[in-house]
């Protein structure tokens, strides 16, 4: 670049947009989109390790997308290269390509390639660049407003991590303004620009989540307004008003918000919400969405979920659509409206599906004949008998009589299922009784078909083998349900920090790494055993993707972080499966709950699945004691319910009462707890009665028997009976589990 074009290009940039200006250089200038961008996020920690992969940044326009391909330029070392897919064809990512191809093979760099626009492009132009990302010639950061899902090459969004951007807050809003107004060298910081809060609040808030809509609303203020006495450009609320005076509504009638938009509307209307309804619908006609297409959308609405609870709402459709064709705009938002609140407020059916099952068994049934009477007896009723003993309904008493309709091979086949809303809770019990008769009447026409003999089985012999693998099975699959459980509830977004805080053998932790793609998750392990295989597992998967593994219990949680450079870090969500179950740190329940409420940020919540021992499964209910003395089975069940009465004991003497009130005192609020007592079964070895019985300690289920007040010659009796009935048997076993979830703050 010689002076000249240096020169050229200086006058160029001092020239352009505010907003294009003002653009963020660093990643420290960058404001919003929190949640992929905050510290420990996956995608800046990528950007400041450089080790980026191909990513697709999706988003309304203004929210950064561009701005953050342009922080990467100013922070990667490899060679980068924009194209704007407007602009640009086959010919200029050949030129990328091949540039991209020098570089790494005499430089050994390489080369990020920007599309802004990206979905702008067809096919044949984006498998052109498929091959080179796949071969890592090329880094590829595309930037779309549109969901790449539809609108970008499948092959091209499997081999990208995609990064959706949200409408920037007012608080970003009212940031961005203001660093446009304090910058000397891009901004208005070398002039005496005084602005009202009410302007500004009224900018931020038109421009809608857009920082490009508030900077170019921002310039024409200032750039229109004359300087007063004193040197000074004062931005008043009636000079904002007049620089952005309508609000920016993000609406393409062939793109996502138009679909996302029509699909709230529908739903809105179907769940009963008029004002929800009344909203989507004056947005769409806000943003120029043609009357006429919300009128064909509430046409089905009317009978797809309406329908027979009240029939006349076709009826109000189709005469308001017809109204507005007579009357027009912009009065015709009154029959629009009426339309819309009628659906809304409506009782709710959708029984009219009964005759896609209706089609279904017309593509899955063999062709079924008409039944004679039922065919028509006008052309051959003389020769073929056609029609013959057809009953004409209006001949009968309340113009119905029971007789055959259905084909003989579909007789009792039911469809039509009428709700218990509007109208047809009206119809329900008659259209029950007539089928009702119209089966007995069948049956006394002798039209039924054999029933057909039920036969009985019974489960084979299993040898111990197969029992075992049965009650193996039956235990993975309920952590597997558990695991599922907590994760339905806690909801982690793939954005979310997560900390998994009794990781063991990574039941939670791998399902986290799979929910929390671009946020991240730390693991801690306190066994030394369960930490290095989590390390070693993690080594599989690529640097930037691997859980952070913490080896020591909580105690050590923070001295942990703060060797890694992370004692500021806080989670979304805390997760943790039997904390108090193997509590050996020493802390108290509520101890448990500071050290983890100190570690969540002011919105996030801590989800724990915990077994609550003390009631849990009792050994003597699993014992048949008709046979036995009934003093010593009271004796025995006295007994082992004073272990779970033991104060001296943290592990068994308490309950989910305990852990609500503990956490709460903790500084947690809105406390949930879900108690569920699940059933599974469980086979009892040698290995269990020995343990039980055995003389490995004080705390052994003998020696507490002991304790309880029953002699040795008893408690001898007692591992004889269990031995006997015990050993070596599949038994039913209930656990009870709490389900809880715990907000840090007020919600």
């Amino acid at each position: 670049m010689d002076l000249f074009e240096h020169g050229r290009k200086a006058q160029i940039e001092k020239e352009s947009p505010l907003a294009n200006r003002m653009r963020p250089r660093t990643l420290d200038e960058y404001v919003g989109q929190s949640h992929i961008m905050g510290p420990g996020r996956l995608l800046r920690r990528a950007i400041q390790a450089d080790q980026l992969s191909s990513l697709i940044f999706y988003g309304p326009p203004g929210t950064g997308k561009t701005t953050l391909a342009m922080v990467i330029a100013n922070t990667t070392e490899s060679h980068f290269i924009t194209i704007n897919a407007v602009l640009a064809g086959v010919k200029q990512i050949r030129e990328a390509i091949a540039t991209a191809q020098e570089r790494r093979n005499l430089y050994g760099q390489r080369t990020t390639l920007f599309v802004d626009e990206v979905h702008r492009w067809n096919k044949a132009q984006q498998d052109a660049l498929l091959p080179h990302v796949e071969n890592g010639t090329l880094i590829l950061i595309g930037a779309t407003t549109e969901n790449p899902y539809f609108e970008v090459n499948k092959a091209l969004v499997s081999r990208s991590r995609i990064f959706q951007l949200r409408p920037l807050t007012p608080d970003d809003l009212h940031q961005i303004a203001q660093q446009a107004l304090a910058d000397p060298e891009r901004g208005y910081g070398k002039l005496n620009v005084a602005i009202e809060p009410e302007a500004l609040a009224h900018l931020v808030d038109v421009a809608n989540g857009d920082a490009r809509g508030v900077l170019n609303a921002l310039e024409l203020a200032v750039e229109t307004t004359e300087k007063g006495g004193n040197g000074r450009i004062h931005l008043t609320l009636e000079v904002a008003e007049e620089s952005i005076q309508r609000r920016a509504v993000l609406y393409d009638k062939e793109g996502d918000v138009h679909y996302d938009t029509i699909s709230a509307f529908i739903k809105s209307v179907r769940g009963s919400d008029p004002d929800a309804a009344l909203y989507w619908m004056a947005k769409m006609v806000y943003a120029g969405e043609d009357p006429r297409f919300i009128f064909r959308r509430m046409t089905i609405l009317a009978g797809e979920d309406v329908g027979m609870a009240d029939p006349q709402a076709m009826g109000v459709v189709t005469s308001c659509w017809q109204a507005f064709e007579r009357i027009g705009m912009p009065e015709g938002r009154f029959p629009l409206a009426q339309a819309c609140i009628y659906l809304a407020t409506a009782p709710k059916s959708n029984s009219a599906f009964a005759f896609f099952d209706a089609l279904a068994t017309i593509e899955k049934e063999q062709e079924a004949d008409v039944p004679n009477h039922l065919k028509d007896g006008n052309r051959d009723s003389e020769g073929f008998g056609h029609g013959k003993g057809y009953l004409y309904p209006h001949a009968y008493r309340d113009h119905w009589v029971a007789q055959q309709y259905l084909p003989d091979a579909l007789q009792g086949k039911m469809f039509y299922e009428p709700s218990d809303q509007g109208y047809e809770r009206q119809i329900q019990l008659d259209v029950a009784r007539k089928r009702e008769a119209q089966l007995a009447a069948m049956l006394e026409a002798g039209n039924q078909q054999e029933i057909g003999e039920i036969y009985t089985t019974s489960p084979k012999n299993r040898n111990k083998e197969a029992w075992l693998q049965r009650t193996i099975s039956q235990a993975g699959q309920s952590l597997g349900q558990q695991r599922e459980r907590l994760f339905e509830l806690a909801a982690v977004q793939r954005h979310h920090l997560v900390l998994d805080v009794n990781a063991g053998s990574g039941l939670l932790t791998w399902e986290a790494v799979r929910h929390a793609p671009e946020g991240g998750v730390w693991a801690l392990a306190a066994a030394t055993t369960d930490g290095e295989a989590l390390r070693q597992q993690a080594e599989r998967l690529p640097e930037l993707e691997r859980p952070s593994i913490l080896l020591g219990d909580l105690t050590d949680l923070n001295t942990l972080l703060a060797l890694r450079g992370e004692e500021e870090l806080r989670f979304d969500r805390i997760i943790g499966r039997n904390l108090f179950t193997i509590n050996d740190f020493g802390l108290t329940i509520g101890e448990v709950g500071k050290v983890l409420r100190e570690r969540l940020l002011e919105d996030g919540r801590f989800y724990l699945i915990q077994t609550i021992p003390k009631r849990g499964q009792r050994l003597y209910e699993l014992v048949d004691w008709s046979g036995e003395s009934k003093a010593l089975a009271k004796k025995v069940a006295q007994a082992e319910e004073t272990i779970y009465a033991d104060a001296s004991d943290p592990l068994v003497n308490w309950d989910e009462s305990d852990l609500q009130a503990e956490l709460g005192m903790a500084g947690f609020s809105n406390i949930a707890i879900q108690l569920e007592r699940e059933k599974s079964q469980r086979r009892l070895t040698a290995v269990h009665l020995q343990r039980w019985f055995g003389d490995s300690g004080n705390g052994t289920y003998g020696q507490r028997l002991l304790d309880g007040g029953l002699s040795k010659k008893e408690v001898e009796q007692v591992a004889t009976l269990y031995r006997r009935q015990l050993q070596e048997q599949i038994l039913g076993w209930e656990t009870a589990v709490v389900y809880l979830i715990a907000f840090s703050a007020s919600e």
